[in-house]
């Protein structure tokens, strides 16, 4: 697969593909080819299945030549992280507690795929259960920054990134909890966006925190990430936090808001804490080029940012001891082999301690802890109080501005192995991305640069419901800017 191919964006795939200049099977085939020569470096999916992509991508050729095409995605692969349920496919969210597990029914964002022809195209690795910001939490491998592949490609939708950046997947579907899509995609130099809480349906996502979890796209072009958002967003009957309304043209929205002379606002708090760090030199240069543009930049404060982090580890820990308690051993998850179980609490627990790693483990203890009698006012309570004054500090904000721009995070990839001894530091990772998902905004990460070799992101931060204003801004800044077109090499 040569690399003028590999590294299309989607819209162009899709411009061929209508073409008969190609066809889905030849794509398929060179993403298969191009996944494998790099995949032992990479090392972004945990499974693939050559023959279903194939047999989906020849089942869209057919359509194709019968004149029922059914739309742009058709025929186009799309890789998926592996807390999705596929039907027929593993779901196993890089847990021992899943390994052997075959979803038997899609998730909703991959029904509306299926529906639309994207070709679904393997497993991709993440932190176990979402919980991580490096992807060195999955039981079953680390995965590397394509940029260089001695540093982490962020999490937890490392796998995603990687893919996307490595040319793996023409896109992919990832999930952001605290950051998990915006994060990784500043890391591997990739478009990456949270979309607001309730466009996309969570069903059939494997919860790990129900009131902050969304599933968003990775692409490499901002034009993709639109296209992808608009394949997967609108109501489900199924998500009782669904949001019912219209779904919108995000791709329309790209010509028709461009130009506009928009106003941006910078979170003092957010520059304050970044202004010593790697990754401000070529944020700081994206604000001026907004600036050159004539929007109008003003600071603004957000002023309940340092609680941030800890009201999210408590909110998140405890939704997340609530949700994994499903995973008992009993019905269709790990049981531990060997037991001297006296009874059914004894088979829980020998198989929860085999199943989970030490990362879920730790946060089911938090949450179990904040949830207790005796500490429920004094944690969980005290922090949902907190995340109303944080939504509330967003609101007064875009009184005044159309959206935020911020680093996505504090610094490039790290190496391997730095701060998977010091978990606090490790959640520090995401300071500039989680009070997005505390408030239900939605935030997307653009690449805008490069510290020593490896891409910094832009964030992006807009009014609920607003992803068309972001995708627009963001499409300003990548058109005057090649970063799409920049590729690691592999």
């Amino acid at each position: 697969m040569s690399e003028e191919l590999y590294y299309k964006s989607a819209s162009e795939l899709s411009e061929l593909l209508d073409k008969k200049e190609l066809s889905a099977v030849d794509l398929m085939k060179a993403t298969i080819a191009r996944t494998k020569q790099v995949e032992e470096k990479v090392g972004a999916f945990n499974s693939y299945d050559e023959v279903d992509a194939l047999a989906q991508a020849d089942a869209s050729d057919a359509r194709r030549a019968a004149g029922n095409s059914l739309g742009p995605l058709d025929g186009i692969p799309v890789g998926i992280k592996d807390n999705l349920a596929v039907n027929g496919q593993p779901l196993t969210c890089s847990s021992k507690m899943l390994e052997k597990f075959v979803s038997p029914y899609d998730a909703t964002c991959i029904e509306k795929l299926k529906s639309q022809g994207a070709v679904l195209w393997g497993r991709l690795n993440l932190d176990e259960y979402a919980m991580g910001s490096s992807t060195e939490n999955s039981a079953f491998k680390t995965t590397s920054n394509p940029w260089n592949l001695d540093c982490i490609p962020g999490g937890s939708s490392g796998g995603s990134a990687a893919a996307a950046a490595a040319g793996q997947a023409v896109m992919t579907l990832g999930s952001d909890t605290g950051g998990s899509i915006r994060q990784p995609a500043s890391h591997c130099g990739v478009v990456g966006l949270k979309p607001t809480y309730g466009r996309v349906s969570r069903y059939g996502l494997a919860a790990f925190a129900s009131s902050l979890d969304q599933v968003g796209p990775l692409t490499r072009s901002v034009k993709d990430a639109a296209l992808l958002l608009q394949a997967i967003s609108g109501h489900d009957e199924r998500d009782s936090t669904s949001y019912r309304t219209e779904t919108q043209n995000f791709v329309a929205a790209l010509e028709k808001l461009r130009g506009r002379k928009w106003t941006l606002g910078l979170p003092k708090e957010y520059f304050a804490s970044a202004a010593d760090t790697p990754a401000m030199k070529p944020v700081l240069e994206a604000i001026e080029f907004y600036k050159s543009l004539g929007c109008e930049v003003k600071e603004v404060s957000l002023p309940h940012t340092d609680y941030a982090v800890a009201t999210y580890y408590i909110i998140a820990t405890a939704e997340a001891s609530s949700n994994l308690a499903r995973y008992d051993g009993i019905r269709y998850t790990h049981r531990a082999e060997k037991f001297d179980a006296k009874d059914s609490v004894d088979i829980y627990c020998q198989s929860r301690a085999e199943g989970f790693g030490e990362e879920v483990k730790r946060r089911i203890i938090l949450g179990t802890y904040v949830l207790s009698s005796g500490y429920y006012d004094a944690y969980y309570l005290k922090a949902q109080k907190v995340r109303t004054l944080i939504r509330q500090d967003f609101e007064k904000a875009f009184e005044n501005v159309d959206a935020l721009l911020t680093p996505t995070s504090p610094t490039p990839a790290f190496k391997k192995g730095e701060k998977s001894s010091d978990p606090l530091s490790m959640y520090l990772s995401d300071i500039y991305t989680i009070s997005a998902n505390l408030a239900g905004i939605p935030g997307m990460s653009l690449p805008c640069g490069y510290s020593d070799g490896l891409p910094v992101g832009l964030q992006i931060l807009g009014k609920p419901f607003k992803e068309d204003e972001l995708l627009a801004i963001a499409n300003e800044f990548e058109a005057a800017h090649p970063f799409k077109d920049q590729h690691p090499s592999l």
